[in-house]
């Protein structure tokens, strides 16, 4: 009897497994995609929507970010969320930062999308949305891929002096980051980073949708771990085992500029040798 029972209780797991999974595979993102065939084609094929979206992403969550910072040197419910309360972000800090971040985009950006725009043909639009399960693990996959790049990436511009005095130093200059400093960079570091971001979609062959929410997810991610805030839903605080660094993590590098160097993950760290969640007093205030 109790065998039976337990026999029973096997296959009902596996008949719940199969519905779940049934369930990913299900087209449900292809109304979705397909309200944004039928009405957005020419907009969607064209070679500057990634270079819109992404630069739309990064402005309105700075804007967002920008203001918390005001609010908080009055509001003490959010400034008690500041890694460092006592630093508050001041318009010189502002005005720094988004004069190179402006200036990067103009000099750079623009014409490279304006190259793109005119020599690369319409992207092609597949009829065929990506299931649940191809667009997640997509996602997923260019996020940890990314976080392998970066990670290389960051290291070597640290060991090799020349690369970090030349190219990586200026990020630098903020030892309490906010948001405005996630593109205070060199232009050659905003073009590797815009380089993967573009690539890994490609390389991983993922659905344009995927490739587009993974743009916006990256530009996410990395403007919170530079925000300067450790809220109760930040990422960090919501992944298990301690497997997203976070702002928390950023911000220690930005200290202590020998650790923390993976952008996202903590896992090249720890195999590295690199981790540390040693923060100063200051920080935990």
């Amino acid at each position: 009897m109790a065998s039976s029972r337990a026999l029973a209780c096997y296959h009902q797991l596996i008949q719940m497994a199969n519905i779940t999974l049934c369930t990913l595979e299900e087209p449900l993102l292809q109304p979705f995609w397909d309200y944004l065939h039928t009405n957005y084609q020419d907009t969607l094929r064209s070679p500057l929507f990634p270079v819109i979206i992404s630069v739309s992403t990064y402005f309105i969550l700075v804007a967002l970010y920008t203001v918390l910072d005001f609010l908080a040197q009055k509001w003490h419910c959010i400034n008690k969320y500041r890694i460092h309360p006592e630093k508050p972000v001041t318009w010189k800090k502002i005005w720094r930062t988004l004069g190179l971040t402006t200036y990067n985009h103009l000099v750079f950006i623009f014409p490279a999308s304006v190259c793109q725009w005119y020599w690369r043909p319409p992207t092609p639009l597949p009829k065929e949305a990506p299931s649940l399960s191809q667009f997640m693990f997509g996602i997923l996959a260019c996020t940890i891929l990314f976080d392998f790049q970066y990670y290389l990436w960051h290291i070597l511009h640290h060991k090799i002096k020349w690369l970090y005095s030349n190219f990586h130093a200026i990020h630098h200059e903020f030892s309490e980051p906010f948001s405005l400093a996630t593109q205070y960079q060199s232009a050659w570091e905003l073009i590797s980073v815009g380089f993967w971001v573009t690539a890994n979609p490609i390389l991983l062959h993922c659905h344009c949708l995927t490739a587009w929410v993974f743009m916006i997810f990256s530009i996410w991610i990395s403007t919170e771990d530079h925000c300067g805030y450790d809220f109760p839903w930040s990422l960090h605080n919501l992944v298990p085992f301690r497997l997203w660094g976070g702002a928390l993590k950023h911000d220690l590098h930005h200290q202590k500029p020998t650790t923390n160097f993976a952008p996202f993950f903590s896992h090249w760290d720890w195999l590295g040798g690199t981790s540390s969640d040693a923060f100063t007093a200051k920080s935990k205030k």
